[in-house]
């Protein structure tokens, strides 16, 4: 089984390539060139694995929530791949992908993606062995809304954390566990198992049903006048 990944939902262009028990990820700080550098770096990657298009059985995105233009760009790309080549796309929340950087033992994980506008996209997850379980819708928080969320013993982590990090850092009697920055975001090794896992399960969708997950519904609807 071969499948190609793509996650751009925050400042990272996570491309990733699974081939029969092998994973290959690359990972980029991007900023504002994502749109200049995907086709680059996608046509190099297969060129050194030797590998091509047609050669893949699936493709699989992140889908938010995160930013939009990162979302929309890894959508399209993916949506061309896969009706060009008539291939299925596994589609997964980035959330879901951040949160398998917490391993296995874990009871409550919360991953925090700065929704800008001091808000944060959240949810909650559990690890506990090694398979990750999503307990709480996706949602968009504002600072109050999530310090009430917050369980105690809870790890939290995520570049939203540079919102609101020492009003979290001060709820010590929850025993908060705050992650090291190296795990504040999404990497393509994790959408990659993810995918696999699902392509196992057969859990893969039509690619004009795939669609991202947006939590700013009213700032992302077209009006007709």
């Amino acid at each position: 089984m071969k499948i190609l990944g793509i996650e751009a939902s925050t400042k990272f262009l996570c491309i990733g390539i699974y081939i029969d028990g092998l994973f290959y990820e690359y990972n980029l700080e991007t900023a504002h060139k994502l749109s200049k550098v995907i086709t680059i770096s996608l046509k190099r990657i297969l060129k050194a694995l030797n590998l091509k298009l047609e050669d893949l059985n699936y493709f699989a995105c992140g889908l938010g929530p995160g930013s939009f233009t990162g979302m929309r760009v890894v959508l399209s790309t993916i949506k061309g791949l896969s009706w060009s080549m008539n291939k299925p796309v596994i589609g997964i929340s980035t959330l879901d992908i951040l949160a398998m950087n917490v391993g296995p033992g874990s009871e409550c994980i919360m991953p925090l993606i700065d929704a800008k506008r001091q808000l944060v996209y959240t949810s909650i997850f559990r690890n506990k062995s090694g398979t990750l379980d999503r307990i709480a819708p996706y949602m968009l928080l504002s600072k109050d809304e999530l310090i009430n969320k917050i369980k105690p013993d809870s790890i939290v982590f995520g570049d939203g954390l540079n919102l609101y990090k020492d009003e979290i850092g001060r709820l010590r009697k929850k025993n908060i566990k705050i992650v090291d920055k190296d795990f504040w975001y999404p990497n393509a090794g994790n959408l990659l198992k993810l995918a696999v896992d699902r392509a196992k399960k057969f859990n893969a969708i039509d690619v004009h049903n795939i669609k991202p997950i947006y939590l700013y519904p009213k700032e992302c609807q077209i009006k007709s006048r």
